[in-house]
């Protein structure tokens, strides 16, 4: 019996092993149980259940013999012959039970068997469909076959091709280029799953303004100088953000903010651009640049919405869902961030790494650009044509979702810094302990000081001249010996030097940093350089590739009247003064001037925490790039049954200009609000900036697309002998002297920026709130 059990319990094992051998191995002989078959034309895992119900029967034999043996023994024993049946009852019992899985394996076999066959012969089907696959050509793929032949030379030539299931068959390349990219149709004989009706979307979570900062600083992580000087500046502002954030949060009064998903990505920090910033914290090297980006994450938070931080290229490849490889496949699922904000180097980065991903999702970008990028430089195809092109422009993003440190062009969308507020009590104890005869020079680099002796030695006659300059061992020779120099100060000892200074004076350089607006809103008058001739890409080699003109001709050339724009068109004197340091006279009047000028601290709205949450709030709630806007139609499209409906456009009662009419009876989903817009007409030598600005107006490029009509030439009393349509970030525009008109083919290229003798622009103008030139009255 013992035997008998024995035998069926090893082949139970037996049974089970081999069974898991044949299914899970992924080759013949792979289980060391697994039993080669002889018939090659069939399948191993038939083969092998078909072996194991041949050795039941044949054990099964096998014990009916034993069994026949031992009944003819035990006949032979007389007395004992009444035992032999209830000797072998159990083994009979085991019989049965083995003749039952014999018989279950043979079912078994049969229908494996079945199940194969049927798999075998669809897998000839399938194989042979991939092996001849053929080019689809469908005009609505149009592209297809150039994919196609594309990826026969070069599908090796980025990992991410075969993570996808590339494998250099016609047919995985169609597979790829229809369910990966987009490029060719379907393949017919693809399984795909049927479509599941879609859920309504879930309510998406509210915004809440945050009550502290300390989560912000957890997400911006450590490990470089840069990040900590942005942690101990959003330490420093804190208490200034929760009142900001509890101000604006009484003014909206309730109102429901969806919150949004917001990846940080600091380009200029990464290790692959370099990251020449973080070294250079400690040794008096630029800060504008992670003085706003500070300032973006605090305000970011404190509005509520759910960040990520990242200054790595690993943690945004993580984040995005980058395919490994080189960057040329899309991104392995859906891009789980609403917005983005970078720079030009992330931007770079993103661009790479993202395939055809980063065309699908570049409306959710947005760009920190110190200096701004103008229209005329950001269409690739005009900015090549008309000699535009630059190292940083050409990315075809809608103009306004490049983000600047200054409102000095209206093309881009302002984001601004902050400045240190101060409170009634400390605004006081400033005015009792001004130093009327100390000044503070602007410039913390040793070579910003040399050649300034001229200056400086004038300067010297009336003040106390101080510096904060870097230096190591020794004192800088271009800093001469009757400058105090504090050396490198930390922010609040600087703000403390600042509080006591009367003067704080810039000699050129650096451009548009954030310590002339500091030096304002600590009670200091600031002095500056009137650059003649204005500097540009022609003349000075910091400007040679930027992105915009800054209000000069159609030509590409980048001009800056002074070292500090904004200082000196929107806050001007008495705090500001701008004068020519070639002429010593005017130089040392305005020093004179100054002495005896009594200013307050004065810092302006847009530039306080509450100004800058405003502000981006209205961003975030408002800007929309990702749906599509109308484009104008060309002359080739239009017909007698396309015509565009009577103008909304009627003039203001002074018949000057345009304004939008309260009889038109609709008014589209725009914002700004188009009942801000006001349509004028400028000279030929000014800017549509300039033309607003006349009018205590500004610029604003989106309604560019409500006057881009031949009918409102006709309202505005121009007299057009022709019109047409062509790319030109001038347009539109009329040329009076030969009465031809002009109207802009491209949205991309609509611009504030530029000007032409020749033309006569139609500039879209609109109010703006008091100390807050990037929202309209009524755009909050």
């Amino acid at each position: 019996r013992i035997f008998v059990l024995g035998i069926g319990f090893f082949t139970l094992c037996f049974l089970m092993t081999s069974l898991g051998g044949q299914f899970s191995a992924k080759r013949l002989g792979d289980s060391p149980f697994t039993i080669r078959t002889e018939d090659v034309g069939a399948h191993p895992a038939v083969a092998a259940v078909g072996r194991m119900s041949d050795m039941l029967e044949m054990l099964m034999k096998r014990m009916d013999i034993l069994a026949r043996l031992e009944n003819s023994t035990d006949f032979h024993k007389g007395d004992e012959a009444r035992f032999p049946l209830d000797r072998f009852q159990p083994a009979a019992g085991l019989m049965e039970r083995i003749q039952a899985i014999a018989q279950n394996v043979s079912d078994i076999a049969i229908k494996v068997d079945q199940i194969l066959r049927n798999s075998l012969l669809n897998g000839k089907v399938m194989e042979g469909r991939r092996d001849q696959c053929e080019v689809p050509r469908d005009p609505k793929y149009p592209d297809c076959a150039g994919k196609v032949e594309w990826m026969r030379a070069r599908w090796t030539s980025d990992p991410c091709y075969a993570f996808f299931g590339v494998d250099g068959t016609e047919c995985s390349f169609l597979i790829y280029l229809s369910e990966v990219e987009w490029f060719c149709p379907p393949l017919p004989w693809r399984n795909r799953t049927v479509a599941v009706p879609s859920l309504p979307p879930k309510p998406r979570a509210q915004a809440a303004f945050r009550r502290d900062l300390a989560r912000l600083l957890e997400l911006i992580g450590t490990g470089k100088e840069s990040l900590s000087f942005m942690k101990k500046r959003i330490r420093h502002l804190a208490q200034q953000w929760l009142r900001a954030a509890r101000r604006l949060e009484q003014k909206l009064a309730g109102r429901q903010r969806d919150q949004k998903h917001i990846l940080i990505h600091i380009g200029f920090l990464t290790e692959e651009s370099g990251d020449v910033f973080s070294p250079r914290v400690l040794k008096g090297g630029p800060l504008g640049e992670m003085v706003q980006w500070a300032d973006i994450l605090a305000a970011l938070f404190m509005l509520g919405h759910s960040l990520r931080v990242t200054v790595s290229l690993k943690e945004l490849q993580s984040h995005l869902g980058v395919p490994p490889g080189r960057g040329n496949c899309p991104l392995t699922s859906p891009l789980p961030f609403d917005l983005i904000y970078t720079d030009y180097h992330g931007l770079q980065q993103m661009k790479q790494h993202m395939g055809l991903s980063f065309k699908k999702y570049r409306c959710r970008v947005r760009v920190i650009d110190t200096f701004g990028t103008e229209p005329a430089y950001n269409h690739e195809e005009y900015a090549t044509l008309r000699g535009y092109r630059t190292n940083w422009g050409y990315w075809n993003l809608q103009p306004t979702q490049f983000m600047t440190m200054f409102p000095h062009t209206p093309d881009n969308s302002f984001m601004g810094f902050v400045s240190e507020e101060l409170n009634q009590t400390e605004r006081q104890l400033i005015k009792a302990n001004k130093v009327s005869s100390m000044a503070v020079v602007y410039g913390k680099e040793a070579s910003i000081w040399k050649g300034k002796e001229k200056f400086l030695a004038i300067l010297n006659k009336y003040m106390e001249i101080h510096g904060t300059v870097y230096y190591e061992t020794q004192r800088p020779p271009e800093v001469p010996a009757f400058v105090k120099n504090h050396g490198l100060l930390p922010q609040h000892e600087f703000q403390q030097l600042l509080r006591k200074a009367k003067l704080f004076i810039g000699f050129g350089f650096p451009y548009e940093g954030p310590a002339p607006l500091e030096a304002i809103a600590n009670g200091c008058v600031f002095l500056q350089a009137r650059f003649n001739p204005p500097h540009s890409s022609l003349n000075h080699e910091f400007f040679r590739g930027k992105p915009t003109s800054r209000e000069a001709t159609g030509t590409a050339v980048f001009q800056v009247s002074s070292q500090h724009p904004y200082a000196e068109d929107f806050i001007g004197k008495p705090h500001v003064w701008t004068v020519d340091y070639n002429n010593s006279e005017e130089f040392e009047a305005a020093i004179k001037t100054i002495m005896r000028t009594q200013v307050d601290p004065y810092l302006p709205y847009e530039y306080t925490c509450e100004g800058m949450l405003e502000r981006i709030h209205a961003y975030i709630q408002h800007q929309d790039f990702c749906t599509t806007s109308s484009v104008p139609p060309s002359p080739k499209t239009k017909s007698p049954a396309m015509q565009s409906p009577p103008s909304p456009l009627a003039l203001s009662p002074n018949s000057t200009h345009l304004v939008w009419s309260p009889r038109a009876g609709w008014a589209p989903q725009a914002w700004p609000p188009v009942a801000s817009l006001q349509v004028w007409v400028s000279e030929p030598q000014h800017t549509c900036t300039q033309t607003c600005r006349q009018h205590g107006l500004v610029c604003e490029p989106t309604f560019f697309r409500f006057l881009n009509k031949e009918e409102v030439f006709l309202q505005l009393s121009i007299v057009c002998d022709s019109t047409e349509y062509e790319m030109n970030h001038l347009y539109p525009a009329v040329a009076e002297n030969v009465h031809e008109c002009y109207l802009q083919k491209e949205p991309l290229l609509f611009s504030c920026a530029g000007y032409n003798t020749k033309y006569r622009r139609l500039c879209p103008c609109r109010d703006f709130r008091q100390g807050q030139v990037a929202l309209c009255r009524d755009c909050l």
